[in-house]
């Protein structure tokens, strides 16, 4: 088992559990679509923090971004602040994906997410753009929990972040997928 750094997750496993079930219309839609509750269990994903400068329209905004350095492949995770010491803890667990990506192609992703992000939200609002990103030493994991559904052999998998309590999409659950379908060395 490694040693992780990750953020202080905000559901604890019963909460999970909980929620992952569903009470009410919501869960009895995912109990009789995807089958009944049968495992949880927790996930990791690592993320790159960067320090983010915009200029636009003449004016300066700094952010705190993090993107996921498996493949880059989800949003990015938006920071009020960086994370202080007591929103971070340090376990030790085998549920984690590999970070992948170098911080060179996890810096040029950022910079064209945030873009991308910017131009999504008014093309017109935006003149003399210009996007510069520092990264923040070591990379700090999300957790996630993870519900197993399903009946017989088929399983479908249903992922909640564990900070921001909200399920997740199919960005998450493919890297999941793809994380537990690849060969691992031990």
């Amino acid at each position: 088992m490694a040693r992780i750094r990750s953020l202080k997750p905000n559901v604890t496993r019963d909460e999970a559990i909980e929620q992952l079930t569903g009470n009410g219309v919501a869960g009895l839609f995912r109990n009789a679509v995807f089958g009944p509750l049968r495992s949880v269990a927790e996930f990791y994903i690592p993320f790159q923090l960067f320090q983010v400068e915009i200029f636009n329209r003449g004016k300066r905004d700094q952010r705190i971004f993090g993107l996921d350095a498996v493949d880059g492949s989800l949003d990015l995770y938006y920071f009020e602040q960086l994370p202080g010491p007591s929103e971070v803890i340090f376990l030790e667990s085998c549920n984690y994906a590999q970070a992948i990506l170098d911080q060179a192609a996890t810096l040029d992703l950022t910079i064209a997410k945030v873009r991308r992000v910017l131009f999504t939200a008014g093309f017109f609002r935006i003149r003399d753009l210009h996007i510069s990103a520092q990264p923040v030493p070591g990379e700090i994991y999300v957790p996630y929990w993870v519900g197993f559904h399903g009946r017989g052999t088929r399983a479908r998998l249903v992922m909640m972040d564990a900070v921001r309590r909200r399920v997740e999409g199919a960005k998450v659950r493919r890297l999941l997928e793809q994380w537990l379908t690849t060969a691992r060395e031990t």
